[in-house]
């Protein structure tokens, strides 16, 4: 990810080209990438954070060409920028509004409220809804048909895992889209955060056996303890992890047993996780 600088323009294909915002951190790697998609006429996928300084260095790259602002997502590194955006440029906004659970940008106003397989259709590309509910319950990736390329938002990221967080984030949701980008053909995913990938399949394979992994250890964990809190569950399941990022990890943890509930192999009373 050190190859990525804020503010810089990097094109990726004919047709795509990265900037991304000045917004570097532990949940957002080198920050949140903003993509630009057509030449004649533009769409702009995630157009990030609110920043003065990525918002004009997105006008700048479109040079008066915008015509579409595209969320994946509404947390707030995603989609604050669309706002502002739209008042620039007067583009369409297309996603889906922020759910009432949740850290979410509530100010985002879609003129078009998307369904999984619409599209954005133009002489010069086609972009796919795919709705991927899981780190989000309004999750979009959007594919670039003519080049197989999946712009995945935090559905899939270069380099790490996304958190699932509950009541919004759903883990058994998250794993039949993940499962569902296996059945799509994809030559490389442009992720929120990170580099592109170029073996998408196999990545999307490693993510679900380290979900799938991870499942284990929160069975193991509570087979061996039950009853037990998340407090008590939680470093034995993630031994694994920085104790600084223990209080995120601790909402995955909730995802992964709640998603054990729905599978009828645990079941919560008072506070206590009990395996079945």
């Amino acid at each position: 990810m050190s190859g990525i600088t804020p503010g810089v323009v990097t094109r990726l294909s004919d047709r795509v080209r990265r900037i991304t915002a000045p917004n570097p951190g532990p949940m957002t790697g080198p920050g949140t990438n903003t993509y630009l998609i057509g030449t004649r006429q533009i769409a702009v996928v995630d157009p990030g954070p609110l920043s003065e300084s990525h918002l004009d260095a997105i006008l700048l790259a479109g040079e008066g060409r915008i015509r579409w602002i595209l969320c994946t997502h509404t947390h707030p590194d995603h989609s604050p920028g669309a706002g502002p955006l739209y008042a620039a440029t007067g583009a369409d906004v297309w996603g889906y509004p922020a759910p009432r659970h949740g850290h979410q940008d509530h100010n985002f106003a879609p003129n078009r409220v998307l369904r999984g397989g619409e599209r954005l259709e133009t002489e010069e590309f086609t972009l796919r809804a795919l709705h991927t509910p899981g780190h989000a319950s309004n999750h979009i990736c959007y594919l670039l048909e003519e080049e197989c390329m999946l712009f995945t938002g935090d559905h899939v990221m270069q380099g790490s895992t996304v958190v699932i967080g509950p009541p919004d984030g759903n883990m058994s949701a998250y794993m039949r889209s993940l499962h569902a980008l296996l059945e799509e053909n994809l030559a490389s995913l442009a992720p929120g955060h990170g580099e592109l990938v170029t073996e998408p399949h196999d990545m999307v394979r490693r993510l679900i056996a380290h979900r799938l992994g991870r499942e284990q250890k929160v069975v193991d964990a509570l087979t061996a303890a039950s009853p037990a809190t998340l407090e008590e569950l939680l470093p034995v399941v993630y031994a694994d992890t920085p104790l600084s990022l223990h209080p995120v990890a601790q909402r995955s943890l909730l995802a992964h047993l709640l998603k054990l509930a729905e599978d009828s192999r645990a079941t919560e009373q008072g506070g206590h996780w009990y395996s079945r």
